[in-house]
């Protein structure tokens, strides 16, 4: 009997608005006060970020996460669904205010002030009964920002193993670089793991990128996908074959904000599609290079034609759902 779940993807975690600066006029410095050309208030987190691209692309998807009782969940929950993302899941507390994150972009790089919120505090008690049994895959992003989350994981590694379900996680940066996370306990329970090359070489402990992808070779389950900004990203498999994937131009460049997170969705939506390892990595590397065509994470994600299109500009082929 075949194994019908209600969906491919549960997004779990972190939810915020980002508050997003472009066009700064220099650094910030204490004592002075900066312009900032253009300001986009919109759906933050990575993981939701995440969500809401790969319920755009065309995965069904559900989030499990937390917001307060307050006009930035209301904010939150709404653009979610109205990206298809079922919302079911979402706890809305009366004692925490949603998590919110100041987003000062330069360039390719960008400096983020963030206001944890109810975020800190959803742990493994808090997920709805079931969950696990209804979807195919879960994600989880962040885990630094999120304590309560991060100390749960075994409880949550666990379930997912119980009910079948395969398991993504990008760790993001950990803001106070204690960069708490036993990697040889970690990865023997996540299908794809999912840094990039800088958060890879805190996890390991080195310096040097090509060590620290050699470190986490024996403990891997699957494969991880390393993200490598613009030189694009490296698939290593669990044998230790490694690909490096080049990634898509896109010349006209509004900002990286959630390229990262992008480029999760697209690969993790080929993975629940079935599709192999390697068409996941490309069209990751397309889906962050389709990102970078407008302000802030989801906005190039309105739609799934136009993804498509923008998709098709980039790549110059037609985008395989």
């Amino acid at each position: 009997m075949a194994d019908i779940r209600k969906y491919e993807v549960v997004a779990l975690g972190e939810l915020n608005v980002d508050i997003i600066l472009n066009h700064i006029d220099g650094l910030p410095e204490i004592g002075k006060e900066k312009y900032a050309g253009d300001m986009t208030v919109t759906l933050g987190s990575s993981t939701a970020i995440f969500a809401s691209n790969v319920s755009c692309i065309g995965a069904k998807t559900a989030f499990a996460g937390m917001v307060g009782s307050d006009s930035f969940g209301d904010l939150v929950c709404r653009s979610l669904e109205q990206k298809g993302v079922d919302t079911g899941f979402v706890i809305r507390s009366a004692k925490y205010a949603t998590g919110a994150t100041i987003v000062m972009s330069y360039d390719e790089d960008r400096a983020n002030l963030t206001y944890q919120g109810a975020m800190d505090y959803m742990g493994f008690a808090d997920l709805p009964h079931g969950l696990f049994g209804d979807t195919k895959h879960v994600h989880i992003s962040s885990i630094f920002m999120q304590s309560a989350l991060r100390r749960d994981l075994p409880k949550i590694f666990a379930e997912a193993e119980k009910n079948g379900v395969t398991l993504s996680m990008d760790t993001q940066w950990d803001p106070v670089e204690k960069w708490d996370f036993d990697f040889r306990e970690m990865l023997p329970h996540i299908n794809i793991f999912m840094p990039n090359e800088k958060e890879l070489m805190a996890i390991a402990g080195t310096d040097d990128f090509d060590k620290a992808v050699s470190s986490i070779v024996p403990y891997l389950k699957e494969a991880a996908v390393i993200k490598c900004g613009s030189k694009g990203s490296l698939l290593v498999r669990k044998d230790g074959t490694t690909s490096l994937r080049p990634s898509f131009l896109n010349r006209n460049v509004v900002d990286t904000i959630g390229a990262g997170d992008s480029f999760n969705a697209g690969f993790i939506y080929g993975y629940v599609k079935g599709f192999d390892l390697a068409e996941c990595q490309r069209l990751g590397n397309l889906s962050g290079a389709v990102n970078t065509t407008a302000a802030g994470g989801t906005g190039a994600f309105s739609s799934r034609e136009a993804f498509a299109q923008a998709a098709k500009g980039i790549s110059g082929e037609e985008f395989r759902f």
